[in-house]
């Protein structure tokens, strides 16, 4: 019987954009994909209709990432190549990555010709004792999950 292995946790999250670390992420969500389910209606031997459940197409799920406020504006400059019409150039390969408490890689995640949809920045309210949080939302062609 193989070892137990217990689910990984993770303590930051980091964007590499062409194999350059562009920041860390204390929120990551949407990595994933899914297939449209499509119905498909034959009459089988014994003349009884019959639904069947065929794979349609494919789409990839979009990733927003949220982190507090520093003076890096890699994702803003990212995204002002879209703003400017300028989809092409902002196209590019990146990575998640998480990592444990020690700083030690433990999980990777791989986008291809992946894009920011949506920058957002903080919420202003010069009473809160909150950090700063922007988010990014990214939109990919693409994924796989790696050894890290």
């Amino acid at each position: 019987m193989p070892g137990r292995e217990d689910p990984l946790v993770a303590f930051k999250f980091g964007l590499e954009i062409e194999g350059k670390l562009s920041g860390f992420f204390t929120v990551v969500g949407g990595i994933g994909s899914e297939t449209e389910v499509v119905d498909h209606k034959i009459v089988n031997e014994n003349g009884e209709t019959i639904i069947q459940k065929l794979p349609g197409r494919l789409t990839w799920t979009e990733v927003t990432l949220k982190r507090g406020v520093t003076s890096n504006l890699d994702i803003w400059d990212w995204r002002n190549l879209v703003v400017q019409g300028k989809v092409e150039d902002a196209r590019t390969n990146c990575s998640i990555i998480a990592y444990s408490q020690d700083q030690q890689p433990i999980a990777r995640w791989e986008f291809t010709n992946a894009w920011p949809s949506k920058v957002v920045g903080p919420e202003l309210d010069s009473g809160s004792t909150d950090y700063m949080i922007e988010e990014v939302t990214i939109v990919h062609e693409g994924m796989e999950r790696v050894k890290p």
